[in-house]
């Protein structure tokens, strides 16, 4: 701790009664005056100065700890949420497996697999439809548009009845099905 700095009273007209004047140094003699250099201080540095100093950079280190420590603490929840988000995907798709799995194990499915490869009953004719064989018609037995076992030349008395009264149906493949006559009949003439 410095020493602090003697004071001398100016010699002033008339010096205090019972006080006595302490005598000036010399100028040359003010730095032989100071011991050590820790006498003086070093561009305002007090030891109290230096100590707020090394509690501040204490206290910014911790601040700068403690958000780090929050930083990974929030990147590790979002690591979490981000797991639980797979693990809800992965255990969906290991239902779906399963599933897979049941369907591939039952007896029917792995006929139908192996009738791929020409591995069928005894009973049945295997066949192979050609790589550029044309697609099928519209109306072909089994498809989609032909109801199997109904009769496609067929006209119901309700559609003749309703043909007479609104004339031929709009729907064209309905009209396509049905034979249209080319001119009215003639009524024959009763006697």
């Amino acid at each position: 701790m410095p020493r602090p700095a003697e004071r001398t009273t100016p010699a002033g007209p008339d010096p205090e009664p019972g006080v006595e004047a302490t005598p000036q140094p010399p100028l040359g003699a003010t730095a032989s005056a100071l011991a050590t250099l820790s006498d003086l201080p070093v561009a305002g540095l007090t030891r109290r100065r230096i100590a707020v100093l090394i509690a501040a950079l204490v206290a910014a280190w911790v601040i700068v700890l403690f958000a780090r420590q929050v930083g990974e603490a929030s990147e590790a929840s979002t690591r979490a949420d981000e797991m639980r988000v797979e693990n809800v995907a992965m255990a969906a798709e290991v239902g779906g497996l399963e599933q897979e799995l049941a369907l591939i194990q039952r007896q029917a499915y792995i006929e139908q697999q192996a009738r791929e490869y020409r591995l069928g009953a005894p009973r049945e004719i295997p066949f192979i439809l050609a790589d550029d064989a044309p697609p099928l018609a519209a109306d072909a037995p089994g498809t989609a548009a032909t109801r199997l076992g109904a009769g496609a030349g067929e006209v119901t008395p309700l559609d003749s009845w309703l043909t007479l009264l609104f004339g031929a149906a709009i729907d064209p493949a309905a009209a396509m099905n049905r034979p249209v006559p080319s001119e009215p009949p003639t009524p024959e003439p009763s006697y």
